[in-house]
């Protein structure tokens, strides 16, 4: 499996406080959210696919941050960008998505200010372009356009 980097695109549909294991409880507002991530390891961009199972099981544990807000009702997983690369690209990605965020979400591993940023409007395009400037072709999968 190709290893590489990675862009989940959340929709939040109501004002809600999720507890988000060690970081404690944040309010999430209704809009979009977009976490990076990088998959780099022996199981490269398979942990989309691990993402994408998170969330459409009904009974799950969480593990990581994201999991957290994945399993809150009101959240939905719209999208995933993801590319190819061996390059670890994850907190640059992040540094051009930029902007609003959670403040030290999914990035306890790096010096980011976080991993997870707040939109207003779907930013789909906004991701992609950041993608190209990175020097990456995003592809865009559908997990649910309900």
């Amino acid at each position: 499996m190709d290893k590489g980097v990675y862009c989940l695109l959340l929709e939040c549909t109501a004002p809600r406080k999720v507890r988000i294991g060690a970081l404690g409880e944040r309010e999430f507002v209704p809009g979009w959210y977009l976490y990076t991530g990088s998959a780099l390891g022996s199981g490269g961009l398979s942990r989309v696919s691990r993402h994408i199972r998170f969330y459409r099981e009904q009974y799950r544990k969480p593990k990581w941050h994201i999991d957290y807000l994945m399993a809150d009702e009101a959240v939905r997983l719209r999208k995933v960008i993801c590319a190819a690369t061996e390059q670890d690209l994850e907190c640059i990605l992040a540094a051009v998505i930029g902007g609003e965020g959670v403040p030290a979400f999914g990035c306890s591993d790096c010096d980011c200010r976080t991993h997870l940023f707040y939109r207003q409007d779907e930013p789909e395009n906004e991701v992609l372009h950041a993608f190209e400037r990175i020097g990456l072709c995003g592809t865009v999968h559908f997990v649910d356009d309900q």
